[in-house]
């Protein structure tokens, strides 16, 4: 692997001798395609949203996964007050094709996801979310259910010099604080923007007053250097580090002492070359996420301890040439690849046996990810065709070849398949039409094939408990990718004259091969064989599987002063090979905002509404969900130049609910396995300075 990333090293560093004619009358600085979404018809992916104005409209995030409850068709899937994951239409963790940056990614250690991509990044690093809504684009990595962008806040290039950033907050429910500082120098040539992060949480309560363990500490820092040769060619280093420490999940079996990530991503871009070659971009990134988790707190110690040290390592990058083909044919062609590699094990301490004390305890090593790789290699072509002004007509078509292997696999793991390194060939392709029918009325339509092979939990995970039951789960190295053949069209309209901005989409997914975990009677759970459920499950391939749903959004303008805004979301999902639903399939919610946006301040009201979630899948341990209502409320000004100071009301009348995705408390003293509660009133401050 270590080699697969040097050679994009030097794909990368030796772009930089491309030869290039430079159009003298263009002073604009090149950006790096850190974006995918530009606002621009002939770049832009179809149904593609932008979510942002976190300063506002998130007084105060915890963890990146909170900056997606706000946004329509997402929800978020919930362990505790840490290890959070986003869901959008029902899809899920290596469903989502989540990245930083336009391409950087760092997969999680720990099988039970206590440390997903969102916890390696700190919320106000984050300057927009950008969302594809489906597998409508081949350019950046194997999509099934849609992409996630997560953009870092970049330097300020209006003018040069010594610049910085400062921020602050508290939160009343957990008795939460942290402190962000920034500092950036820019130059006309190169720029530094360097940041730390300090968070220290608390246990919360719901809306009862019960306190929920879900306290977590965490540092980051994090350093951006950029250099301009010209205003066509640009190279950038990042690197940041994250430490988690101390994370309780209520969710989860075990609490997490350590978690420490390392992330490395270069960037380079030279554009303006000839008049066919527009640009050429290169990344490479590299991560590192080393994790320890302990039940040294949990009921389980005193009959047996148990700590699992355990390593992920991400090695990818990108390499993708922009053509003009024709002045109304633009084509995006590239390679790239992500090599993920994981091993770890569990030591486990054996105090109680059968019911028995033990004079001497017993030791047991159990191997977590038995050394196993999986590597991705694809190749892309992406055309868009501007044939009329107003029409943009999209294709694409994307091959990867997937090479996964298991190096040091337990006994009886190794007895249950033919274990041999395995190859996969997958296609996926898009077809899209966009219509600008006038400047107030805009069509989409689209056709999306995107396949995802098995991750490496669903692979060659061991007779371990990762899902949101408390079955054992075996992997399946011989499992089929996930096909999502999904359709969607949509619109987005506005009456300028009534100050009216509506939109919605539909959307339907024939899914094949869809992967779960399925409770196979002729096998027995590994350990503690006597405790229910006896039978373990196993990871299989489900043929009659579909989704389908709509988001729909409203706003108008009151008055000069005051803005409505209505948005809803809905989800189906039918399994038929079970005659269920699938699982964490998100129910039906609507979010009404009343809203001010002035220069020296701003509020808010949002009052949400969830149904209650009755389509539930029984085999994975699902229970139907009440629904509930909540109203927050936020507000900020400017009290002096340069200065913001935001406050907020969060679930003002202290509801007690829980989410249908949240995950039941595991293994705790003093809770029965029931889900997750959210926290109940929480009143919050947030004050950030610029300088």
């Amino acid at each position: 692997m270590k080699t697969i990333f040097s050679v994009l090293l030097c794909a990368l560093i030796s772009t930089l001798s491309f030869s290039q004619e430079i159009k003298k009358d263009t002073v604009k600085r090149v950006k790096l395609d850190e974006v995918i979404i530009t606002g621009k018809i002939k770049i832009d992916p179809i149904h593609a949203i932008i979510s942002n104005r976190y300063d506002k409209n998130i007084v105060q995030p915890k963890n990146v996964a909170d900056l997606f409850n706000t946004i329509n068709g997402f929800s978020v899937i919930k362990r505790g007050n840490y290890a959070i994951d986003p869901s959008f239409r029902g899809s899920q963790y290596e469903q989502l094709n989540i990245q930083y940056d336009g391409g950087t990614k760092a997969m999680h250690a720990c099988p039970n996801r206590m440390d997903p991509i969102t916890t390696h990044i700190i919320p106000e690093e984050i300057s927009k979310i950008e969302i594809i809504k489906g597998p409508y684009t081949v350019r950046y990595g194997a999509t099934f259910g849609g992409i996630v962008n997560m953009v870092s806040k970049k330097a300020n290039y209006l003018e040069n010099g010594f610049h910085g950033k400062f921020s602050s907050g508290f939160e009343t429910n957990g008795n939460s604080t942290l402190k962000m500082l920034q500092l950036q120098y820019i130059k006309d040539k190169y720029d530094i923007v360097g940041n730390f992060g300090y968070r220290d949480f608390g246990n919360y309560e719901d809306g009862d007053g019960t306190k929920i363990p879900s306290s977590f500490l965490s540092t980051d820092y994090g350093i951006k250097v950029g250099y301009s040769f010209t205003d066509f060619e640009r190279l950038q280093f990042h690197w940041r580090q994250s430490f988690g420490r101390d994370v309780l999940h209520a969710g989860l079996p075990m609490d997490t002492e350590y978690d420490n990530s390392s992330i490395a991503s270069i960037d380079y871009k030279k554009s303006n070359i000839s008049r066919k070659l527009n640009s050429i971009s290169a990344k490479a990134y590299y991560s590192y996420v080393d994790h320890l988790m302990t039940n040294t707190n949990r009921p389980s110690f005193m009959m047996m301890e148990a700590s699992s040290a355990v390593e992920a390592t991400t090695i990818g990058g990108k390499i993708e040439l922009y053509w003009q083909a024709s002045k109304n044919v633009d084509i995006f062609s590239g390679v790239d690849a992500m090599l993920i590699s994981r091993d770890g094990g569990r030591r486990r301490l054996v105090k109680i046996m059968n019911g028995n004390t033990l004079p001497t305890p017993r030791e047991f090593n159990d191997k977590v990810w038995q050394d196993s790789y999986v590597n991705d290699f694809g190749l892309f072509t992406e055309a868009k065709w501007l044939f009329t002004e107003n029409t943009l007509f999209t294709t694409g078509i994307r091959y990867d070849r997937i090479i996964s292997d298991i190096k040091d696999p337990e006994a009886d793991f190794a007895a249950l398949y033919n274990l041999e390194k395995r190859t996969e060939n997958n296609v996926s392709t898009t077809v899209s039409l966009k219509k600008v029918i006038s400047k107030n009325l805009t069509l989409e339509a689209a056709f999306g094939r995107g396949v995802r092979s098995a991750n490496m939990i669903e692979r060659y995970i061991n007779n371990f408990n990762v899902g949101q039951d408390p079955y054992e789960y075996i992997g399946n190295p011989n499992l089929k990718a996930e096909i999502n053949n999904q359709f969607e069209i949509g619109f987005k309209a506005k009456n300028t004259k009534n100050s009216i901005k509506y939109a919605a989409s539909v959307y339907y997914s024939d899914l094949e091969n869809f992967i779960v975990g399925i409770v196979d009677a002729t096998k027995t759970r590994k350990f503690m064989p006597t405790k229910p459920p006896l039978n373990p499950k196993v990871f299989q391939n489900l043929e009659n599987t579909y989704r389908t749903g709509f988001e729909a959004s409203f706003e108008t303008a009151l008055t000069n002063d005051y803005y409505f805004k209505s948005e809803m979301a809905f989800v189906y999902a039918k399994n038929k090979d079970l005659n269920e639903s699938l699982p964490l399939t998100p129910p039906f919610n609507t979010r009404i905002i009343l809203g001010t946006n002035k220069e020296k301040y701003w509020a808010n009201v949002h009052y949400n509404i969830t149904s209650s979630q009755n389509e539930i899948a029984q085999s994975f341990g699902e229970t139907r969900t009440d629904g509930y209502q909540t109203i927050d409320i936020r507000f900020g000004f400017k009290p002096f130049k340069n200065a913001n100071l935001g406050f907020a009301a969060i679930n003002i009348f202290d509801k007690t609910y829980n989410n249908h995705l949240n995950f039941s408390f595991t293994n705790q003293a003093n809770f029965g396995r029931v889900p997750i509660n959210e926290p109940g009133r929480n009143l919050t401050a947030f004050f950030q300075y610029n300088f």
